[in-house]
């Protein structure tokens, strides 16, 4: 009787979930076969994924609709991020966003291409339009999709959102239907010693326990032994019918000796909490093995409000002469489940642990702000950056200051700076503060300059030095010689890289007056549209200089010849 009850409560509770939603309201945003590559919740870097990102077959340009009736609340459009994106407002209290477009339709475009041209800027920042400026109908083409902002690929990223709490919303709770008959997969299993009389297997570490897949979505562990507090984590993903992407589960639950001890689901949360995520997993293997180990136990400072039902924050407390069986439970959100069992035996260990010392002397108090200087390079840490105290390795070594190491996650941005009184002016210039963490790819950070300082704010551990760029951007206009009649070109292309700092910013001008390049950082190309703009009589001189990060610059013209159609 037990598994049907099991069985009982999931089904009430999954159909609680999904009738809070109102199921017919909107309709797809697009109308080809929906497939995803991305599901919500999803873990992703230092964030949860906030919406579902429908496939458009590897192309763009597919008519991305409105879902239903409503009004455009705000416009975006940044180089990375969700790029072009538009925003509804719909009055049943949610709103639903549309991100990675290509352009919009042709009224929106108008609007956002006169603020573009007024500002003589590409991104927007928020534009917020009179609520009737756009008055919208379910159905209605409002966009095209894309590839814009931090796109991965041609796609739409799709959220729905509770507009008084600003809430993302699973938008699977409200009816859109995606073929799913597969269980979610799991690839490992680990078992962490939480209290300091804790033992796995007569040891005091974290354990992988090897796991075997028994079919039907079941699975079964080797046999441990254990005593104290201990808490365990799964590596997990899922697939739906027809793709091959790995997703992400819906609900995470684990059972000890038959009685829930740990749940949690994602089936909203809020943009505030999701860095939290850092704290649901194993962070520091993570960036060891690029793996995310899920823990089915809360650590102290972890704010999610996706949790539910935790019994002991989902640590189990394992008493000598007392057996029992683990049970951690996978659902995706159409239901389909997978579980591992495993065997726990209770049994007193006489192997003492030794805690190694700690000698450094950059003890780091979570809840006090503390700074550190070393050589020319100092750090400062406010008051909960972090999320435990911890022992902090801090060295400098020619010029590079190692600051512990990027296996810790941080609730905080601190401060890196570095005294440049000993350079010139000129040296200066051409300086910038870059993580070497990987030594044969630096990478450029926001370096704000003061007269005998740089500084830098981050929330990423590791190894950081000054770096110099004395080298300008690469400037190849594409597809044009000078000269050259293009009277049927619908486009003016232009490739530009940069190998050091990168690039920070472009002005592209013809005849003297500015016009808008929209920039593909994926494949280093900069686009005009000569639709923009009438141009005047037919022979024109087009130029582009191009800045990076330090302010090295270059500087490219051509005169074409283009006669004016329609």
């Amino acid at each position: 009787m037990k598994p049907l009850f099991l069985l009982f409560l999931w089904v009430s509770f999954f159909s609680f979930s999904q009738e809070k939603y109102p199921k017919n309201y909107f309709q797809n945003p697009l109308d080809i076969p929906l497939e995803l590559s991305g599901t919500f919740g999803e873990l992703r870097s230092n964030h949860f994924h906030a919406g579902l990102d429908l496939k458009t077959q590897g192309k763009e340009g597919f008519k991305v609709f409105a879902v239903a009736d409503g009004y455009i609340s705000r416009i975006k459009i940044q180089q990375y991020g969700y790029g072009k994106t538009i925003y509804i407002t719909h009055p049943n209290g949610y709103a639903s966003v549309y991100g990675h477009l290509s352009k919009f339709n042709t009224k929106i475009e108008a609007y956002v291409k006169r603020i573009q041209y007024k500002k003589e800027n590409y991104e927007t920042g928020n534009l917020f339009p009179k609520t009737d400026a756009f008055i919208l109908k379910k159905g209605e083409i409002i966009a095209f999709s894309g590839d814009t902002g931090g796109s991965g690929g041609p796609h739409l990223h799709f959220e729905i959102r509770d507009t008084k709490s600003e809430h993302v919303i699973n938008p699977l709770l409200f009816g859109i239907n995606i073929p799913d008959s597969k269980s979610p997969t799991i690839q490992s299993l680990l078992v962490y010693p939480l209290s300091p009389d804790a033992r796995i297997n007569q040891q005091y570490n974290r354990h992988k326990i090897s796991i075997k897949n028994i079919g039907n979505g079941k699975y079964r562990s080797d046999r441990i032994s254990a005593s104290g507090t201990i808490g365990f984590g799964v590596n997990i993903f899922d697939r739906l019918d027809n793709s091959w992407n790995k997703n992400g589960i819906y609900s995470l639950e684990m059972l000890v000796n038959g009685k829930r001890q740990y749940y949690h689901d994602v089936s909203t949360f809020s943009f505030a909490e999701s860095k939290y995520l850092n704290l649901l997993i194993d962070y520091g293997y993570y960036k060891k093995y690029k793996r995310r180990i899920q823990k089915t136990f809360k650590e102290d400072k972890n704010e999610l409000s996706i949790y539910k039902d935790l019994v002991n924050n989902g640590k189990i407390n394992i008493k000598s002469g007392f057996n029992y069986t683990i049970e951690i439970i996978a659902k995706d959100i159409a239901g389909n489940t997978s579980a591992v069992k495993i065997p726990v035996k209770g049994e007193k260990s006489n192997a003492v642990f030794k805690k190694q010392k700690d000698t450094t002397a950059y003890k780091i108090i979570a809840d006090k702000f503390q700074k550190f200087k070393k050589e020319n390079i100092t750090i400062a840490f406010p008051k909960n950056t972090f999320y435990q105290d911890i022992y902090l390795d801090f060295t400098v070594d020619s010029g590079v200051a190692k600051i512990h190491t990027p296996s810790i996650a941080l609730n905080k941005s601190y401060t890196l700076t570095f005294n440049v009184s000993k350079y010139t002016t000129q040296e200066k210039e051409q300086l910038y503060i870059a993580n070497t963490e990987y030594a044969k790819y630096p990478r450029y950070v926001n370096t704000r300059k003061k007269d005998t300082t740089f500084y830098t704010t981050t929330k990423t551990l590791g190894k950081y030095t000054l770096k110099k760029d004395s080298l300008k951007p690469e400037v190849k206009i594409l597809y044009i010689d000078n000269n050259q009649w293009i009277t049927s070109a619908k486009t003016l292309k232009v490739k530009v890289s940069d190998v050091d700092s990168g690039i920070k910013n472009w002005r592209a001008t013809i005849d003297d007056s500015w016009v808008l390049m929209q920039y593909n950082h994926k494949k280093g190309i900069l686009t005009y549209n000569f639709s923009d703009k009438i141009l005047a009589g037919s022979k024109h001189i087009f130029k582009i200089v191009l800045s990076d990060n330090v302010g090295n610059t270059t500087e490219r013209s051509i005169t074409f010849f283009k006669k004016q159609t329609k």
